[in-house]
């Protein structure tokens, strides 16, 4: 009982300190708390402070995420596991309960923030770039699958996740990783991979990419709508700006957009008994996505501050939990080349297709630019890329069209995955 006492507290107070230590620290801020999150839960599950299951406990599990107390206990008494091996099954059921429960109450708080309708009245030019886009991901995501799925375990999953991932960033990524059950071995390396390659993406859009897109694409003109761009540029830019979340009134509000998630939460799990168990989780996922966004268009629901940051909390939460449970020692292993060669051909190979797409539809280079940024790496990217592009009307452009990929990315994630399941 005391390990698991002590094991729920370092899921749940880690990642207020890694908050904490983002905000007092700039270097921690560029790193980020959800890579911190990794990383500290990779080292954490592979010092060896976790038993180790024995042979006979992984032949019992068969596939399982634990195995129940009565059950373990009954082969416990038989002799047939270890002591070892019922303290390993307390901490698995822990991290699949936590696990279970915080990508479905993340979920509503992020899309709580999102008014939709306000996005779409400031910036319908958006909707172009963000189509040539999305189009650009799954042309790519298709033909890597036809490339590489053959050498990659559950490469299904994985394209509903890259999907995911170059949509709305890491919120997508843990939503259709858990819709899709992808393990968490797999969920991690994807997600470092991904971490690696974006950075020399990034680097790119912020130096090169505008002098070599103006050779091919038409330059930005000014003949896009001007706005008021102070306030959106002043959201985004808090994005990450947790103060003021335990005050009383920002304790009351928030919970009250807590107990909404709960309740959008049973909603979405009494819908989900209509239907085949193996496609439950689908199903709560992507109901609690649709549920959340149509709370998102109450105005009283989408004033409530900070809802983004409580729920980017829970995504912490996911993180710490998942990379904890990955073995780094099979992690590297050769066989896993080819699931890094899918995630570079995703990661290039929709951004050299959605240039040339925008090249037939004449979409200018900064458009394309901003809106490769918002869906690779997320809205917060945009006014820092659109900085080093030395034009900021092209933020709200960026900014809509990664608040609607991320916003319909699970379902697309979702889609994809089994459409290409089929073959």
């Amino acid at each position: 009982m005391l390990y698991t006492i002590t094991l729920i507290l370092f899921y749940f107070l880690t990642p207020i300190l890694l908050i904490y230590w983002a905000h007092i620290s700039k270097t921690v801020n560029k790193i980020g708390a959800v890579v911190m999150a990794y990383a500290i839960g990779l080292i954490v599950g592979n010092l060896g402070l976790f038993p180790h299951a024995s042979e006979a406990y992984n032949a019992l599990l068969s596939g399982k995420s634990f195995l129940p107390n009565h059950e373990i206990q009954k082969h416990l008494a038989d002799g047939k596991i270890l002591e070892s091996d019922l303290i390993l099954n307390q901490i698995k059921l822990v991290q699949d309960t936590i696990m279970s429960i915080a990508i479905p109450l993340a979920l509503p708080l992020l899309l709580f923030s999102l008014n939709l309708r306000r996005w779409l009245k400031l910036a319908p030019e958006a909707l172009l770039s963000l189509i040539l886009g999305i189009s650009s991901l799954i042309i790519v995501l298709v033909a890597g699958y036809f490339l590489f799925g053959n050498h990659i375990n559950e490469s299904w999953k994985i394209a509903g996740v890259l999907c995911g991932v170059y949509t709305g960033g890491t919120p997508n990524l843990a939503a259709i990783g858990t819709a899709l059950e992808v393990t968490p071995n797999t969920f991690v390396l994807v997600n470092t991979y991904d971490m690696v390659l974006g950075s020399v993406c990034l680097f790119f859009l912020l130096t090169g990419a505008q002098k070599l897109f103006n050779k091919v694409l038409p330059h930005f003109h000014d003949n896009h709508e001007h706005f008021k761009l102070k306030k959106v540029v002043q959201e985004n830019e808090g994005i990450d700006n947790y103060l003021g979340m335990l005050n009383k009134k920002g304790f009351i509000q928030l919970s009250k957009a807590l107990g909404l998630s709960v309740l959008i939460l049973g909603i979405a799990f009494t819908i989900s008994l209509l239907v085949a168990k193996n496609s439950q989780t689908v199903v709560i996922i992507l109901s609690i996505t649709t549920l959340g966004l149509l709370f998102s268009t109450i105005k009283a629901i989408s004033n409530i501050e900070k809802t983004f940051q409580l729920g980017m909390y829970f995504i912490i939460v996911f993180s710490l939990v998942v990379a904890s449970m990955a073995d780094l020692r099979s992690m590297f292993r050769i066989d896993f080349l080819n699931l890094f060669m899918y995630v570079a051909f995703t990661v290039f190979g929709s951004m050299i297709v959605h240039v040339f797409l925008s090249y037939l539809f004449k979409v200018d280079s900064d458009t394309t630019i901003i809106t490769i940024t918002a869906l690779t790496f997320s809205p917060p990217f945009v006014p820092v890329v659109a900085s080093a592009l030395k034009n900021k009307e092209i933020i709200i452009t960026g900014i809509t069209a990664g608040i609607l990929g991320y916003a319909f990315g699970n379902y697309l994630g979702v889609g994809v995955a089994y459409f290409l399941k089929g073959f």
